[in-house]
């Protein structure tokens, strides 16, 4: 890993909103970027885990995945996120996980998982994000 990207991860952490919603990182690797946020405060109405809040920890994880490609010389951008949605999880907490469908020099794509406590698939999501020289 790049030592000034994992300085980067390490002094900023996953970013204002990853840790207002209690995100933390647990691995990250080239291979693969792992974190885990509870279900606990980041409910919808029903006391279900919200689909948005799937979609935030799978855009933590898939971005600083993208981020680690591309080095700290060039920056990762997202163009596209999706999120399919299997089960809910009411309490506990979720764990994501980024692994590579692509690394390439402009593009960089990652399929990201999202299960529950007991291991079971609660999202999958795919990010998309471009590679590009950092600007000013």
């Amino acid at each position: 890993m790049d030592d000034d990207i994992a300085s980067l991860i390490a002094s900023r952490g996953p970013g204002a909103l990853a840790e207002r919603m209690g995100i933390e990182l647990t691995e990250v690797s080239l291979e693969q970027v792992v974190a885990r946020m509870p279900v606990e405060g980041n409910t919808q109405p029903y006391g279900l885990l919200h689909g948005g809040a799937s979609a935030v920890i799978a855009e933590t994880v898939g971005s600083l995945h993208a981020a680690l490609h591309a080095g700290a010389q060039r920056q990762a951008v997202g163009l596209d996120i999706n999120c399919t949605h299997h089960r809910s999880a009411t309490s506990g907490s979720v764990t994501a996980t980024s692994t590579p469908l692509s690394l390439g020099n402009t593009i960089a794509s990652l399929a990201i998982s999202v299960v529950d406590d007991e291991g079971r698939l609660v999202c999958t999501s795919r990010l998309t994000c471009l590679i590009r020289d950092k600007r000013g």
